[in-house]
């Protein structure tokens, strides 16, 4: 049996009709960018994660930029994030000119340490941000009780929950990413910023077209980010099953922590508090290079996210960081591998990556 890592088409098969339906609709309108279906996707994807004002916007990335952006975030400003994760939200803050600043993790949720963050704020430190990885939420209550604002990164985590509350509206601002991989993707690009504040609504609507509320009248310095009507349509098809999906993703953690729980490896933790929406299914294994060779020559091809932490990558040399500065997220980053992952994953092939995992380790 062959059991593809990731999936996207699987769903895109399931809902061809209605996705084609939507299309045909948007290239007929003759609207492309920001008309209507942005408008909807905004008014409903905000009204799923608990929010008043949804800001639709080309990516993730472009969100997480926006975000901080809003809260005139620039050189001098000191911005806390992990080092364990995908390059955007560090990447955002070096691009705005303010300061970088890593905090550790968890060794099993792998989300922000908030007593190592407490300990790197200083008087110059403006805002952190929380990533929710793997589908899980980053302990925001603790981190809120630091006192800054809270720009959480929701990219691998729409539909989670946090003391009960969806992420995206806890913090002062949330950021969705739509790449077609995540628990509600497009087929492209996009993403969007969630808040509760109108006046940072506003902000970042102007943000996002060039720093326009009037037409040619540009009142900040903005960007071109806008999120393109196909996409949106796409988006509102597939918003609807959004539960669904996370919740058969549920079920496939559960028979993956079930076969695997007698073998040498840890299993996801999930926080007191917390709902899991495992947009990935990550163990971690001390063998974890020769059980992934194992499964790849098995049918089981795995990625590892994330081989390198970001403190670590090169682009980041010259901010003076080295090797045991976030022992954590080094000693993850080396043992880290998710296994497939996505809700059109059959329990046959759930069952085929246990069996191949339970004979590499002769049980």
């Amino acid at each position: 049996m062959n059991v593809p890592f990731l999936n996207p088409g699987a769903q895109m098969a399931a809902l061809k009709t209605e996705i084609l339906a939507a299309v045909e609709e948007v290239l007929t309108r003759g609207h492309y960018i920001l008309g209507p279906q942005v408008a909807a996707l905004e008014q409903e994807v905000a009204a799923f994660c608990g929010v008043r004002f949804g800001v639709g916007v080309n990516s993730g990335s472009d969100a997480l930029t926006l975000a901080l952006r809003a809260l005139n975030m620039g050189p001098g400003d000191e911005v806390i994030t992990s080092p364990f994760t995908y390059i955007a939200p560090a990447e955002s803050i070096h691009q705005l000119g303010a300061t970088l600043v890593f905090a550790d993790i968890h060794p099993r949720r792998f989300t922000l340490d908030p007593d190592d963050v407490a300990r790197r704020i200083t008087p110059r430190t403006r805002a952190i941000v929380p990533v929710h990885l793997f589908g899980q939420a980053a302990p925001l209550r603790e981190l809120a009780a630091l006192g800054l604002p809270l720009v959480e990164d929701c990219a691998q985590a729409i539909g989670a929950t946090h003391d009960g509350m969806p992420v995206g509206g806890i913090g002062t601002l949330g950021c969705l990413s739509f790449y077609p991989t995540k628990n509600l993707g497009a087929c492209g690009d996009g993403g969007m910023v969630l808040t509760q504040d109108e006046a940072l609504a506003k902000r970042l609507r102007m943000l996002r077209v060039h720093g326009i509320e009037r037409r040619y009248h540009h009142d900040l310095h903005g960007w071109n980010s806008r999120l393109d009507e196909l996409q949106a349509a796409i988006l509102r098809v597939k918003l609807p099953h959004l539960a669904a999906g996370n919740a058969r993703r549920g079920a496939i953690a559960a028979r993956y922590s079930a076969g695997l729980a007698d073998l040498p490896v840890e299993l996801p933790e999930v926080a007191p508090g917390n709902s899991h929406v495992f947009h990935v299914y990550a163990i971690l294994c001390d063998a974890r290079d020769a059980l992934q060779a194992h499964l790849a020559s098995h049918g089981v091809p795995t990625l590892i996210y994330y081989p390198v932490p970001l403190h670590l990558q090169r682009c980041y040399a010259d901010l003076g960081w080295k090797a045991g500065d976030f022992p954590i997220a080094e000693r993850v980053a080396q043992r880290v591998l998710p296994l497939p992952m996505y809700p059109e994953l059959g329990d046959d092939q759930v069952d085929w990556v246990i069996a191949q995992m339970r004979s590499f380790f002769g049980r």
